[in-house]
């Protein structure tokens, strides 16, 4: 129902998930990032404690394979589940059930691995993974909407398109990026538009906020007029 790339930027530490599905609000159970420690996208016959136990196993030092296993062997519908694992070292590890419905397959790279299930076929996840890789040097979250957009523009999925969302993480518990479109005709198109509008009004106060290192944050009154955010 579904497909998606999970990330780790190399040179930033970011972790990232988008994703995108013919139902609504798939940035609901699907997404799980936190930051330091990993990512991972759970899908098909969505088990939303994949998402939750993986992050709390790679916490505990498990590797993204050796929590693959670990989720394989507690999860006692695994034939219907398909998920995708980026550790803190970049490894990626990434699992299909054989009773995943349409056409479904992963494929898995340095730093990301993407998946997809009841898809046009098999060249929406190559074009996806084909994106990301020749995307490097930007910003974890564009490369992330270029390689979703590539895989939509390849077939997506079979039945069509309603949501997509991406969520990333830097440094601090609370989200760089956390963008959702729930209902649309090309959710895909809209989160790529949603995204330059945040780009320009909210990613600039996202980072006045107050961090670990500087718990006062880097508020500004006259940015923050200019960004409309304060009245004269």
């Amino acid at each position: 129902m579904t497909f998606s790339i999970t990330a780790k930027c190399e040179k930033t530490g970011q972790f990232g998930v988008a994703v995108t599905t013919k139902l609504p609000a798939v940035g609901t159970l699907c997404p799980f990032v936190e930051a330091g420690i990993g990512g991972v996208a759970t899908q098909s016959f969505v088990n939303p404690y994949i998402g939750f136990n993986g992050l709390k196993y790679l916490k505990e030092g498990l590797s993204a394979d050796e929590v693959k296993q670990r989720i394989l062997r507690e999860d006692p519908e695994p034939d219907i589940r398909q998920f995708v694992i980026v550790d803190c070292k970049g490894r990626s590890a990434a699992f299909s059930g054989k009773k995943c419905d349409g056409w479904y397959g992963h494929i898995v790279g340095d730093h990301y691995g993407v998946a997809g299930n009841m898809l046009v076929g098999e060249d929406t996840i190559l074009q996806t993974a084909q994106a990301f890789e020749n995307s490097r040097g930007l910003p974890l979250a564009e490369r992330l909407l270029k390689a979703l957009q590539a895989g939509q523009d390849a077939g997506g999925d079979k039945r069509g398109r309603q949501s997509a969302a991406i969520k990333v993480v830097d440094k601090e518990e609370y989200p760089l990026v956390d963008l959702r479109v729930d209902e649309h005709k090309d959710p895909v198109m809209e989160l790529g538009r949603i995204y330059e509008v945040a780009r320009k009004e909210l990613f600039p106060f996202i980072q006045m906020l107050p961090t670990k290192a500087n718990p006062a944050g880097n508020f500004d009154f006259e940015s923050s007029r200019k960004m409309g955010l304060l009245q004269d």
